[in-house]
């Protein structure tokens, strides 16, 4: 099994070097950018390739690692060539493998979308954690249960998904991880009216993130939840929406308050959130 990849920026680095450290091989990179293509190949001990033809003849899987955008477009490239028995294999979260590949059955190949749940971040040190991520996969049924177990080898968890789910799923990665900048943001905002810098303002919630994120990951959403709207304290909360005074933000809070709403009422099955919500509704 040779693997090829079209595209050398960080998921192609990442994913090349943590086959070929597995003893995976490799059979290299094409880029547009020739010398990305050379980096990569240089850093995963396989070849650059000068053209999509040698590629494709030399790879048995190819992993298009460019950006979702242009997925489709290379896959149009790869159409003029002899496709057949071949895999084709992208890393977008959002797409479908139909969405990326369509009617790629007519190439003779068959298509898969292999998503890394895990913020690639670095071209170089990536590959050195990504065996603690989940992959989530879906394609073509004929070789999902072989991805499935191939990943799972590599010490990978593995989730097989529908292509109807792709676009929820997607969704879901980026509440948890960009979302969460969001809301960072605002706070740190926040913070800077009380006369913090915004470096003092990160430096002050760190604690606090990263204890509230442990408390998350250890013990789950339910029992994590702590603060006003957890307690039922509406005079504080009512305060609090004084605090905004763009619209924007004040709908922010609101909104992702009315979600604690949902978790306390799990957490205190007895108590009387009906207040909290006449509050924080629209």
């Amino acid at each position: 099994m040779r693997i090829g990849f079209i595209g050398a920026g960080k998921v192609g680095f990442t994913l090349g070097k943590y086959f070929t450290e597995h003893n995976i091989c490799v059979s290299g990179y094409y880029s547009r950018n020739a010398d990305s293509a050379e980096e990569a190949a240089k850093f995963t001990e396989s070849r650059q390739f000068e053209g999509l033809s040698d590629l494709v003849s030399d790879s048995d899987i190819i992993f298009i690692t460019v950006p979702d955008s242009a997925i489709c477009e290379v896959f149009n490239m790869l159409r003029k060539y002899d496709l057949t028995g071949k895999q084709l294999c992208h890393c977008s979260g959002a797409l479908s493998a139909h969405d990326a590949f369509p009617d790629i059955k007519d190439t003779g190949a068959e298509g898969y979308s292999l998503h890394p749940l895990f913020p690639i971040s670095s071209k170089y040190d990536s590959y050195l954690t990504i065996n603690k991520a989940w992959l989530c996969i879906e394609g073509n049924s004929e070789h999902l249960k072989d991805w499935e177990l191939f990943f799972e080898k590599l010490g990978n968890p593995v989730r097989i998904l529908s292509a109807d789910s792709k676009t929820v799923y997607h969704a879901a990665c980026t509440v948890a991880s960009n979302l969460v900048c969001a809301l960072v943001a605002e706070s740190t905002e926040m913070l800077e009216k009380c006369g913090f810098s915004d470096r003092e303002a990160l430096s002050a919630l760190e604690p606090l993130i990263n204890a509230n994120i442990r408390n998350i990951l250890e013990n789950g959403v339910v029992s994590a939840l702590t603060g006003p709207v957890e307690r039922c304290d509406y005079d504080t909360v009512q305060k609090h929406l004084l605090c905004f005074e763009d619209q924007k933000e004040c709908e922010l809070y609101r909104t992702a308050s009315l979600k604690l709403v949902d978790i306390a009422k799990k957490k205190h099955t007895d108590a009387d959130f009906s207040e909290l919500d006449k509050i924080l509704s629209f």
